[in-house]
């Protein structure tokens, strides 16, 4: 078996291969071969869906629980604003710059080194499923939620993302709304008292100024956002249609499903009509009292609600998030990780396993 450090200079050299493959969403197909790749080297066994990759400890007892290590591989397009190539993994004072780098390529790589750590480990409490994930990015019906219809009843699991580590003990989720609001067409010349433009102010407003009586303890009030807004073709025309498209991102207190609800009993009728994208983005906790949270916290973790989505959302099981970088750093121009935080986080990982499944 290898050390911590062999495993983790591994991990390094891997997360470079990974920064240097472009991976868009639905686009992963050769770093996925990176991570088959990884499998054949240390003999583990894997299976493959689409750009998925997973796999399980040697020594599986089916009569104990799963717990699924998952992060993801697919990466959005680079920022604009990059002033290199975000496909160049640049490694200087410290910090190893490309894209995916922090989100999540170096949560992703960790958690590999540490399921490999594992991987020949008899008698533990808990088997072990480590995916690799596609598709996180675009919430695709080709990642994670895909795989699950192969995998047995899960216990529980960790979602590596940056969060520096510490531990994200619930996560909002996220209701996408589709609003339509009509008027009526006419010559902008004209005087027009039915602009769905001017129609759209009053649910701007709405949306702006709602608030939602329960307050989660973890993760605070619900949020709505107008995100975008669409209208019109031509200057002298006065548009019969105005689209907007709200973001909103869901506490524990709620369901999405009373959230459309909520919005609908308040908006909904004849000129205003509300579609939601999907009703699956949950938002997703672990209890403080589960043993991975009070490993977690005995080595001197601390707890928090997370505001950004991740594959937690199509879970069913109490999840984790927790991972090396700064969610901050996440989707910026020059993103990058530190290489200290992938040497700290793999044996962290490791030393919050030893607690919970030896």
């Amino acid at each position: 078996m290898k050390t911590i450090e062999q495993l983790t200079y591994e991990a390094i050299d891997l997360l470079k291969k990974l920064i240097a493959t472009p991976s868009f969403s639905g686009e992963e197909h050769h770093t996925a071969l990176l991570i088959e790749a990884w499998f054949r080297h240390h003999s583990i066994p894997y299976e493959r869906e689409n750009n998925n990759i997973w796999a399980y400890n040697k020594y599986v007892d089916e009569n104990k629980p799963y717990l699924l290590l998952n992060s993801h591989q697919d990466t959005v397009f680079p920022n604009k604003d990059y002033t290199h190539n975000p496909f160049d993994a640049i490694e200087k004072e410290g910090k190893i710059f490309g894209l995916g780098s922090n989100d999540a390529g170096g949560c992703l790589v960790s958690l590999l080194a540490t399921f490999t750590y594992f991987y020949l480990h008899k008698n533990m409490k808990y088997n072990l499923i480590m995916v690799a994930s596609a598709e996180e990015e675009n919430s695709g019906k080709k990642g994670l939620n895909s795989v699950l219809a192969h995998l047995p009843p899960l216990e529980c699991a960790i979602i590596g993302e940056p969060t520096q580590m510490q531990l994200a003990i619930a996560e909002k989720g996220l209701l996408v709304l589709d609003v339509l609001i009509k008027g009526t067409a006419s010559h902008s010349a004209h005087n027009n008292p039915d602009n769905s433009i001017y129609n759209a102010f009053e649910v701007i407003e709405w949306f702006k100024n709602f608030s939602f009586e329960k307050i989660s303890e973890v993760l605070g009030p619900m949020k709505m956002t107008v995100s975008q807004i669409e209208a019109g073709k031509q200057h002298n025309l006065v548009p019969e249609e105005c689209h907007l498209v709200v973001d909103i991102r869901v506490n524990d207190c709620y369901t999405n499903e009373e959230i459309l609800s909520i919005v609908k009993k308040n908006l909904s009728s004849e000129r205003v009509i509300i579609i939601p994208r999907s009703l699956k983005l949950k938002s997703s906790s672990i209890p403080k009292t589960h043993p991975l949270v009070i490993s977690g916290i005995a080595l001197g973790r601390e707890t928090y609600g997370s505001p950004t989505l991740s594959d937690q959302a199509v879970l069913q099981c109490p999840s984790l998030k927790m991972g090396p970088g700064n969610s901050l750093r996440s989707h910026t121009a020059d993103e990058y990780i530190f290489r200290e935080e992938i040497v700290e986080a793999i044996p962290l990982y490791i030393e919050l396993l030893n607690q919970t499944i030896l």
